[in-house]
């Protein structure tokens, strides 16, 4: 069996679709269907139940994405041995987490990390959705939440914050709120409900202190954390955001700082084959250090 075509096949049945696919392997929808019905054709037998909704694997698909699927875990196994160097970290070291936490928080230690370790080549996937560490979409993963995939290793790193911010535009035109009660008669920007959310107490700034059943209603929805950051600084209104996305020198004001959002796990992830990875463990202990209490 040609490895490229099983190698399509895996994301094909991964995915339920051959256009989800070629957007995965960079392939257009024709050339992966051809490579699906080339598979099949050698096999001689059909590996797919094709309808409207999408692919459903046959009896016969199911067996053979069973072996693939275990093939990739002992290639990805065998690429960490070889890649590793026992007196020096190198190697290929892909990073996944939030957009928020990456692009604020993560990003700029960078720099540092990479001096220290040059033989480690380092490239950060940001997405709020969860990449498959076990497929090797990434190597380690920060997360606000406990991995829902098995077989992974997860353990707690950093503990982050959440207050609630306005700009001081804001506060000179509309006031600052002085008990939670207060927040009634604010403009509060929550994160939109048409996306998963990073964490599943994202929106308890509708809840603070209110009396009623009913809960606040928002002024504005974004789906995604720091889009509510930017709509922050721009005086829009009020935000429950992580204390590590507002740094000392941004024009933003903490207000009600004796109420806060709750506290929140972030969790280093990494696949079980990857254990004894020198590139792991020196990435963990550098995010150690550069928290401090472990608390951002």
């Amino acid at each position: 069996m040609d490895w490229d075509k099983l190698r399509i096949f895996h994301a094909v049945a991964e995915a339920g679709s051959f256009t989800h696919a070629g957007e995965k392997l960079n392939l257009s929808q024709s050339a992966v269907s051809r490579q699906i019905s080339s598979l099949e054709a050698s096999l001689d037998t059909p590996l797919f139940h094709r309808h409207a909704r999408g692919l459903i694997l046959t009896e016969q698909g199911e067996t053979l994405h069973r072996t693939v699927h275990d093939v990739y875990h002992m290639l990805a196994m065998a690429e960490s041995q070889l890649t590793e160097r026992q007196e020096r970290p190198s190697g290929p070291l892909k990073i996944t987490t939030t957009v928020a936490f990456g692009s604020t928080w993560l990003t700029p230690h960078m720099k540092e990390f990479i001096e220290l370790f040059p033989e480690i080549d380092v490239s950060l996937a940001l997405s709020d959705e969860e990449l498959d560490l076990a497929m090797r979409e990434a190597d380690v993963a920060l997360r606000m939440a406990p991995p829902r995939q098995p077989d992974l290793i997860q353990r707690p790193l950093l503990e982050v914050r959440t207050h609630i911010y306005a700009s001081k535009s804001y506060i000179d035109e509309n006031g600052a709120p002085e008990t939670p009660e207060d927040l009634d008669r604010h403009r509060l920007i929550i994160y939109g409900h048409d996306a998963p959310p990073p964490v599943t107490s994202v929106n308890w700034l509708l809840d603070a202190g209110g009396k009623s059943e009913r809960r606040r209603r928002p002024a504005f929805t974004v789906n995604n954390l720091y889009g509510m950051y930017r709509a922050v600084r721009s005086g829009l209104g009020l935000a429950s955001l992580p204390d590590y996305m507002v740094p000392p020198n941004v024009d933003l004001v903490r207000v009600l700082p004796e109420i806060s959002g709750p506290q929140i796990q972030c969790y280093f992830v990494y696949p079980e084959e990857l254990r004894h990875s020198k590139r792991i463990e020196v990435f963990r202990d550098f995010l150690l250090e550069k928290a401090p209490d472990h608390v951002i």
